[in-house]
């Protein structure tokens, strides 16, 4: 049985636009530079990027992070499509890549990209999800031989082009490149251990809330929103660290083969 199992582009492009328009954070007011980190004295020295504007420390850690050789994104994003999307994915600039996402509405896939091939596991839900229209012998089909089993194809084929698209870091990070930023500078926290400054800034109903790390590279450490409709939270972390992408052994299916 020859099937292509394609994720609906609305769902992956959707998550890289989310994700995308959070981290960047296009100006979203007319806060001046330095307007809001005017101190001067033993305390401003003492302060994390100390003479620098919210905005300007968005910037510097937009900077940062697109310079990142890997990273591990975690949290929850909207797609108007498929409702709430949740992800846990590690990948680097080499295409590396291995982690989950999926939605309750319709489930779930694990991924792993150790290289050429992609490896994927996807639960009856999504199998479902993503069959609709089909007839349902085909769809069913498609149940027995591929629910909750790893198969695996080239990255060059439909059946994983797409969601081997998402894990395109170099593609990710150049979203962050060349944006501008009115946020405000709040106190400071630390994120899972590491000291933050938050900065919030406002677009329309949605806040967004920005935690950058003051010690070492000022990294992105996570990105909150809140407002005008589901709340989301997206936390970035293992920055330069390998991706842990061992292809699985055993019972694995080979669609290439399957489809001649």
């Amino acid at each position: 049985m020859r099937h292509h199992l394609r994720p609906r582009r609305t769902v992956i492009a959707a998550v890289c636009l989310a994700t995308a328009a959070t981290l960047g954070l296009t100006a979203c007011g007319t806060e001046k530079k330095g307007g809001s980190a005017d101190k001067g004295g033993a305390a401003a020295a003492k302060e994390p990027f100390a003479g620098l504007s919210g905005g300007e420390i968005a910037e510097k850690a937009l900077k940062a992070t697109s310079g990142a050789s890997s990273l591990r994104v975690k949290g929850e994003v909207t797609d108007e499509a498929s409702g709430l999307l949740r992800m846990d994915l590690a990948l680097d600039t080499k295409g590396t890549c291995a982690g989950t996402m999926g939605t309750a509405e319709e489930g779930s896939i694990e991924l792993i990209i150790p290289g050429g091939t992609a490896y994927m596991k996807y639960d009856e839900k999504f199998l479902r999800a993503q069959s609709k229209g089909e007839p349902a012998a085909d769809v069913q089909a498609a149940v027995d031989m591929m629910a909750n089993r790893w198969v695996r194809t080239k990255v060059t084929n439909a059946d994983a082009k797409e969601v081997a698209g998402f894990c395109d870091l170099d593609s990710l990070l150049g979203e962050f490149k060349d944006t501008g930023s009115a946020a405000r500078r709040g106190g400071t926290t630390t994120v899972d251990g590491t000291p933050a400054i938050k900065l919030t800034e406002r677009d329309g109903k949605d806040t967004y809330t920005i935690y950058v790390a003051t010690k070492g590279k000022p990294y992105l450490l996570k990105v909150d929103k809140t407002g005008g409709g589901k709340p989301e939270s997206l936390a970035f972390t293992d920055y330069d660290k390998p991706v842990k992408a061992t292809a699985p052994t055993g019972d694995v299916l080979d669609l290439d083969k399957l489809a001649g």
